[in-house]
């Protein structure tokens, strides 16, 4: 409680010494959009002790009208000043933990199921790391036809490319909320970029990477100009994946690496991976949420689809990066199915969820396969047990309503909201008339 304490009297010392009048209290909700609401630095203090109540009817997936009353309860840990706020009545933000009147925590909350899935791993002596890769595209605008801003590749440098000024301002309004940054580049597809961020634990990872997705955009309209996380904005070029970097530390010993063991991986390690691949199948409705998702995960276009690991090889579902000596700390599971446009706090919970399912009954790993899968026929993959991810959202949805996992880590009132949502917009995109079908049915039809 004392170091609670003092870290309230640092926000409140920080507002004061920084002119902030505003203070955003952040949240999310089920599909991970970001809700806010501001409140003036005269009301921080009592809302640092007792919250703020709001009416929680009118957040996708959270109350029912008859019991709509819940808290915002700021964390003051994530405190930070945003870059772009004027200097004098400058503005900050603090996520927010929801409760509810009596200050149990709210079941619709998904920063409170990651809380939940991290505490068992701490209660199994782990830490959880994460560090995702989230793509995106800057176009010219939000309406009609996306327009590409450069032609470039991956790692390209192009000449006169406005891009390069928005990722470097980007960089340095992360960094200047203590968000670390290890690369950013030009990606594969024209007008596609990455900024990859620090690996960090996955709680302060979801903040950052709902930071990380506000200020892309923040930039980007700053300089006239407009991103997007939507998975798969253009046809016939890559789309946006969040290749999700992972590891268990147990204190500053990184349970994933063994030096004796094969592939310097430990039997953890191994046991992690298996969940991953045994439990993919009915977390991907969560990691890709949109019906646009899978328009991404099919063949071609380096989009993990194949249910299978390896070292090299990016086209499976799981890579384990290769062993550097001198850095077993850096030794990592990467999932490479996910999407930017997923929500981080249940997207981890469900990844950790999968690894920790593993490493309890102990699964056996597959052998990798280091052969590229893009090119195998279909009997071939069938002969190595290769099977496949759901090709679109109502399979993904099926896999999961059968799911005690993903039921049990989410908690009841996720789980059914969030299935109901995505069943309601399986149904809106079927009766859907798309310009696929007038182009090629009208005039032969």
């Amino acid at each position: 409680m004392e170091t609670n304490e003092k870290t309230k009297e640092y926000v409140l010392k920080k507002a004061h010494d920084n002119n902030i009048k505003f203070i955003r209290f952040w949240f999310t909700d089920v599909q991970g959009f970001l809700k806010s609401f501001a409140i003036t630095v005269e009301e921080l203090e009592q809302a640092l002790s007792e919250g703020m109540g709001f009416d929680g009817s009118s957040i996708e997936g959270y109350s029912r009208i008859e019991e709509s009353d819940v808290i915002a309860m700021p964390d003051p840990n994530t405190f930070q000043i945003l870059p772009w706020s004027p200097t004098e009545n400058g503005v900050a933000r603090m996520f927010c933990d929801i409760l509810e009147p009596d200050g149990s925590h709210f079941e619709g909350d998904p920063r409170w199921v990651l809380r939940k899935i991290l505490k068992k791993a701490s209660d199994m002596g782990y830490t959880f790391y994460v560090g995702p890769e989230l793509e995106f595209f800057y176009f010219k605008s939000d309406t009609g036809d996306p327009i590409v801003l450069d032609k470039g590749g991956y790692f390209d440098l192009t000449t006169l490319d406005v891009a390069s000024d928005l990722r470097r301002d980007t960089v340095l309004f992360l960094e200047s909320m203590g968000i670390g940054v290890e690369y950013s580049h030009h990606e594969v597809a024209p007008s596609q970029h990455e900024i990859d961020l620090r690996y960090t634990d996955a709680l302060t990872m979801a903040d950052n990477a709902m930071t990380y997705k506000l200020v892309v955009k923040e930039v980007a309209t700053k300089h006239g100009v407009y991103a997007t996380f939507m998975p798969k904005p253009i046809f016939g070029v890559n789309g946006s994946g969040m290749h999700t970097h992972q590891s268990l530390f147990k204190g500053d010993k990184n349970t994933f690496h063994d030096p004796k063991g094969e592939y310097h991986l430990s039997e953890i390690s191994k046991y992690y991976i298996a969940g991953l691949l045994k439990h993919c199948k009915e977390i991907v409705a969560v990691t890709n949420q949109w019906v646009n998702s899978y328009k991404r995960l099919v063949p071609g276009y380096e989009a993990p689809v194949y249910i299978s690991w390896a070292r090299r090889n990016r086209s499976t579902l799981v890579r384990v990066p290769m062993y550097k000596p001198g850095k077993e700390n850096s030794t990592r599971v990467e999932f490479r199915c996910p999407d930017p446009a997923c929500n981080p706090y249940l997207a981890f919970s469900l990844m950790l969820a999968a690894g920790l399912e593993g490493i309890k009954n102990k699964y056996k790993l597959s052998d990798p396969i280091e052969e590229n899968i893009f090119e195998m026929d279909a009997k071939k993959r069938e002969a190595a047990g290769i099977e496949t991810l759901p090709d679109n959202l109502r399979e993904a949805i099926s896999y999961m309503e059968k799911s005690s996992l993903v039921r049990k880590t989410l908690g009841d009132h996720i789980f059914y909201k969030f299935i109901d949502n995505k069943k309601i917009e399986w149904d809106r995109y079927k009766i859907h008339i798309s310009n696929y079908e007038l182009e090629n049915y009208l005039s032969v039809l």
